[in-house]
């Protein structure tokens, strides 16, 4: 995994430190804040469904999240927006409280985030094996393939050459040039196709009104009292943990894109103030929205902060200036997109049969378990978390059984020495104890560790019972070649642990 703290020197993959005079990195950064304020429309709407408010409210979220972390945050080039994981999150609140109490709860949602990640929660992101980020990586391409079969129901019969015409647009056209990104040519295309011929098909415009000025900031409308702050904390500090687990895995996947490193301290904490902002100004919190973040870095090629303030700063000029072009978009283009954002982001290799069978048996099945997880909830912190803990248990099964003990008896039969070797924890030094002959034993017992290491407080234990055990049938042990953390950690432990007796 790479470090959570950006090198100072770090900079996007192919940009020199005065990219902002290259003509063709602003039209790359440009184009690509305008497709992806276009494919943010439709889904900051239907974010707003879930979390039954009305579509301005997740449109005003998806506006200020991008922008306050493209200038804050810690990932150039990554979105932050209205989210799916976070709508699930805070829709009990306002079902049962109404939007102020919504909007208190991302303001604390945002101040606890500021908190943890000064305490410095992105350095767990190291825990986090490769096979759950692979599984995060194939869920999320399904999420958002998923995502989009809804708009492929009971629609006209004519979306269906609509979205195939826009998936041979972004297959075909970059080999011609990459001038232009493929999915803004596909979005313009098929948009003035429907709109000439007159073709009836689901739009934009049917998934919800678009705002029709700024939001205005203002403090949310709850009683500012102890129970306000009881009712609204178990949800806040369920939507810091979710949004916080999305963004630092998007930020790991971008930097692994970029082949660049990021600040997950930083992004931690300018998650924290994008929702804090979000929230004064009424809108209903996110975190990276990892769709539109591939449009922007894997399809389009953004590389910079710039793509993501404009990404921000395009959806409410789309939203206001050109609200009605906005809604004639059929929603096909947009599906076409997203269709080929899942097909470009799952990870075909991990499941090639070549791959497969190279792979250990552990390994696969915390990846698919990641997978069922995270499809089968929607929600990737949960299939994370499930996953990690997954590939926590099948790396102590397997080490458990690297802790091996062999005995040699002096000729003379009067001592027995048991040299142990591997990794001692709780797992592995359950089975130490049974691997003694007691009974049979020499007077004195020697049990030589210095090809093992002492790892916890179990260990300790167990050793302590391995010599009750000779006591009572009374043996002598000594413990020999210890380490110097080993035998810190026994020496501290050791007798107070009131092992085996």
């Amino acid at each position: 995994m790479s470090s959570s703290v950006a090198s100072p020197t770090a900079r996007p993959r192919g940009l020199t430190p005065d990219w902002w005079s290259d003509p063709k990195v602003w039209r790359t950064e440009i184009l690509a804040g305008l497709v992806v304020a276009l494919a943010l429309v439709p889904e900051a709407i239907s974010f707003s469904i879930i979390a039954g408010v009305d579509p301005a409210i997740g449109l005003f979220a998806s506006f200020t999240m991008a922008v306050t972390t493209a200038i804050v945050g810690g990932r150039r080039a990554m979105i932050s927006a209205a989210t799916g994981a976070v709508a699930l999150v805070i829709a009990p609140v306002n079902r049962e409280h109404g939007l102020g109490y919504l909007v208190a709860t991302v303001i604390l949602a945002g101040v606890l985030q500021i908190i943890l990640g000064a305490l410095g929660v992105a350095k767990l992101m190291r825990f986090i094996p490769r096979s759950v980020m692979v599984g995060f990586v194939n869920a999320l391409a399904i999420l958002v393939f998923m995502a989009q079969v809804p708009e492929m129901r009971n629609v006209p019969w004519a979306v269906y050459p609509l979205i195939a015409a826009g998936l041979a647009l972004m297959v075909l056209l970059p080999k011609i040039t990459t001038v232009i990104p493929a999915p803004l040519v596909s979005i313009v295309v098929l948009t003035v196709i429907t709109v000439a011929a007159g073709i009836a098909v689901p739009n934009v415009g049917d998934k919800g009104a678009l705002p029709s000025s700024l939001p205005a900031p203002g403090l949310p409308d709850v009683p500012f009292t102890m129970d306000t702050l009881t009712t609204i904390a178990p949800y806040a500090f369920a939507m810091a943990l979710v949004g916080l687990m999305e963004s630092l895995m998007t930020a790991k996947l971008v930097d692994d894109i970029t082949d660049t490193r990021s600040d997950k301290t930083r992004e931690s904490i300018g998650q924290g103030i994008a929702n804090i902002v979000t929230g004064f100004f009424g809108g209903m919190g996110g975190c990276a929205v990892i769709g539109q973040t591939m449009i922007n870095v894997k399809v389009s090629g953004a590389r910079t902060r710039l793509s993501t303030f404009l990404a921000g700063s395009f959806l409410m000029v789309l939203c206001i200036v050109f609200g009605p072009i906005v809604s004639d978009i059929p929603m096909a283009a947009l599906v076409a997109v997203m269709i080929m954002v899942s097909f470009t982001t799952f990870d075909w290799h991990s499941i090639a049969p070549r791959t497969l069978k190279r792979m250990p048996a552990g390994e696969i099945a915390v990846m698919v378990i990641t997978v069922a997880v995270v499809v089968g909830t929607h929600n990737l912190a949960i299939g994370v978390v499930v996953g990690s803990v997954t590939a926590m248990i099948v790396f102590a099964r397997r080490v458990a059984h690297l802790a091996e003990v062999t005995a040699v008896t002096d000729p003379d039969g009067s001592a027995v020495v048991y040299r142990v070797t591997g990794e001692l924890f709780f797992a592995s030094s359950n089975d130490l104890v049974g691997q003694f002959d007691y009974a049979g034993d020499p007077r004195k017992v020697v049990i030589d560790l210095s090809a093992a290491h002492i790892w916890d407080a179990s260990s300790v234990a167990a050793l302590d019972a391995i010599t009750y055990k000779y006591s009572q049938r009374g043996k002598s042990v000594e413990i020999t070649g210890l380490n110097d953390p080993s035998a810190h950690l026994h020496g501290k432990l050791s007798g107070e642990l009131a092992a085996g007796h």
